[in-house]
């Protein structure tokens, strides 16, 4: 992030000012919208918006200024505001902002899925100073959910290898990714990602960055790597295209706000270096 985001469970039990509001209703956020300009509600209250609450959620502080993730009970408008899917306000809020969204989503979705233990079925609790909830009956506590997975660029000299999964629009391409298995580590997660969804052999695989992606409740742990050998076979059920592609001859790519984005353009730079 740009700016300081510390985060913490208990809000502070004074504050006069201003704070940022990630009110959900069905997991859409709501927004401001001025003259296309799309804003987190910024007020002192969140009453202010003439919603109603279910759940309020502290996050922490952003800039030394609080972050409140929100359940709402409906979906009534207020005026000038709307409801949008995430993905719809990615590129559109600042980054920083986006990524706190995301954060606040995760923490209102776990919160809603998780009012019952599962294990007992009793009615759970959630801590004071701990992002959790325990079964007041059997004592199970519940985290947030968080699910790794690996993102990598794979290199055959000046190429990269990029996909374009069956649920991509047509014409947009990415690097590829996947879901951790349990009792994996994330190296072996790369090697056997690659293999089964193009067919090719990687090595060298070398950690690049991590990035919070809220689609859904995922840690995306980026590498690079090198290839060693095989030729594309592509998984139909997950890869609708693939192919190696140099730096100068990119396809439509997915914007530097992802770590997908970030590992394309260290690609695209490490290619300019060696000219």
């Amino acid at each position: 992030m740009r700016k300081t985001f510390i985060s913490e469970v208990a809000p502070p039990q004074e504050h006069a000012g201003p704070a940022w509001w990630f009110a959900f209703h069905r997991n859409r956020l709501l927004v401001e919208v001025v003259e296309d300009v799309v804003r987190v509600p910024y007020r002192e209250r969140v009453e202010e918006l003439g919603v109603t609450v279910v759940q309020r959620h502290y996050l922490g502080r952003y800039d030394g200024v609080p972050c409140h993730a929100v359940d709402l009970a409906d979906e009534a408008l207020p005026e000038g505001m709307g409801f949008k899917d995430l993905r719809q306000v990615y590129g559109l809020l600042e980054e920083d902002l986006f990524v706190l969204g995301g954060r606040a989503v995760q923490i209102v979705e776990w919160d809603r899925t998780h009012q019952f233990c599962g294990r007992c079925g009793s009615q759970t609790e959630s801590k004071e100073k701990e992002r959790a909830k325990i079964c007041p009956k059997c004592g199970l506590h519940c985290f947030p959910r968080l699910s790794p997975a690996i993102i990598v660029a794979v290199e055959r000299g000046d190429k990269i290898l990029l996909a374009r999964s069956s649920h991509f629009p047509r014409g947009l391409f990415s690097v590829l990714a996947g879901f951790v298995e349990p009792g994996e580590t994330i190296e072996e997660c790369v090697v056997r990602e690659v293999k089964e969804e193009v067919g090719v052999t990687v090595g060298n695989i070398r950690y690049f960055g991590s990035q919070p992606w809220p689609f859904p409740n995922s840690l995306m742990i980026g590498f690079t790597a090198e290839y060693l050998s095989g030729e594309l076979e592509l998984d139909p059920t997950e890869i609708a295209e693939a192919g190696w592609f140099r730096a100068d001859a990119l396809p439509n790519i997915p914007g530097r706000i992802s770590i997908a984005g970030r590992l394309i353009k260290w690609f695209q730079e490490k290619s300019q270096a060696a000219r």
